[in-house]
């Protein structure tokens, strides 16, 4: 109102910014963002009308906020949250948002960053459970009482992440380890048939590791179908993860064993050995592009909800971990029509 005031006895933007304290840069910065057009006569003039100033700045803060702040939509926070819970990581997500789910609706396009924003700010609800998780640790512990229990939802959001870890590291301070990969091929070289689902028997790999990232599950998954297959690994290490990829290949027809597209993981190393004994192609997303095997990445989701992230799996037996496979591939999936994952398999199996 002051500056409306002003403005109407004459006073000029150096003048105004000395009666109110300020830069004359922000006072001209505000005169000019904030000016709206009058009909005076036969012509428009620019007028400084507070109301309407005021409307303006409202506008371009609630923008500004609805940009930096998109997990305050309802549609995004609830996938962001179902897909953290089981298992996917911040840049599956954003990914899988981007390009599979929303590919032609960017109101549901966010950055993997914005997500490990959203994990570590303290100020969010979500964020301080992390205070009320410990809150009733320390009473349990204090009155011997098992029945005060933790539960699924109380779990602060970085426990979902692969690493846990309570804080996040700085982008410019993190160094990056790459190891050369031999015969490698980028997944930007795979055939379209690969992409586009349309032929039958090319699959998606990685290693879902366990406690103390000393052993674990290696998962492979059809792409037309979603079938998934897994063998447990005693190591994280490129001849384990082989050992376990032999297993799950060898007793295929080869028209259902064409590729695997993979990480860059060191258990990655002796891929090409599956093109020298099955003869299959293999191929590697870029790097930190998980949501680049989104089929995978969700497939190992339906994993972890058995065996959550923590698992010791040299308690699980192979059995137990067969069991939880068969269940998945003999679930409807909406994707699938409602048919199970078997069922497409064994279809595309039986094809001449």
């Amino acid at each position: 109102m002051l500056i409306s005031q002003w403005i109407k006895q004459g006073f000029c933007g150096n003048e105004i910014a000395n009666r109110l304290g300020r830069d004359r840069s922000t006072v001209g910065r505000e005169l000019k963002r904030n000016k709206t057009k009058v009909r005076v006569g036969k012509y428009d003039e620019e007028i400084y009308e507070p109301n309407h100033a005021q409307f303006v700045a409202d506008q371009r803060k609630q923008k500004a906020f609805n940009a930096k702040q998109p997990l305050k939509s309802k549609k995004i926070y609830g996938y962001v949250m179902e897909h953290l819970r089981g298992g996917w990581s911040p840049e599956g997500i954003a990914g899988r948002l981007r390009k599979e789910d929303y590919p032609n609706d960017p109101s549901w396009w966010i950055c993997h960053e914005t997500i490990y924003a959203f994990i570590y700010k303290e100020k969010t609800d979500i964020t301080r459970q992390g205070l009320i998780t410990q809150s009733l640790l320390d009473k349990r512990l204090e009155c011997h009482n098992q029945a005060i229990t933790v539960t699924d939802f109380d779990r602060p959001l970085y426990e979902y992440l692969r690493r846990k870890q309570t804080k996040r590291r700085k982008r410019s301070g993190r160094k990056v380890h790459r190891s050369h990969i031999p015969d490698r091929v980028s997944i930007h070289q795979r055939p379209e048939e690969i992409n586009n689902r349309s032929k039958f028997g090319h699959w998606e790999g990685d290693t879902v590791e366990g406690r103390g990232h000393k052993d674990g599950v290696h998962t492979e998954v059809e792409r037309v179908s979603r079938l998934i297959e897994g063998r447990k690994v005693k190591a994280i290490d490129s001849q384990s993860a082989l050992d376990a990829q032999r297993q799950i290949f060898t007793s295929l027809p080869e028209k259902a064993r064409r590729s695997t597209t993979l990480d860059n993981g060191k258990e990655t190393h002796l891929h090409f050995k599956l093109r020298d004994d099955l003869d299959m192609a293999t191929f590697h997303a870029d790097p930190y592009s998980s949501w680049q095997r989104g089929t995978n990445e969700h497939g190992n989701g339906l994993l972890r909800y058995y065996f959550p992230k923590g698992t010791d799996f040299t308690k699980v037996t192979d059995d137990e971990l067969q069991d939880v496979i068969w269940e998945l591939n003999n679930r409807p999936r909406k994707i699938l029509q409602y048919r199970t994952a078997q069922e497409v398999f064994n279809e595309h199996l039986n094809l001449p």
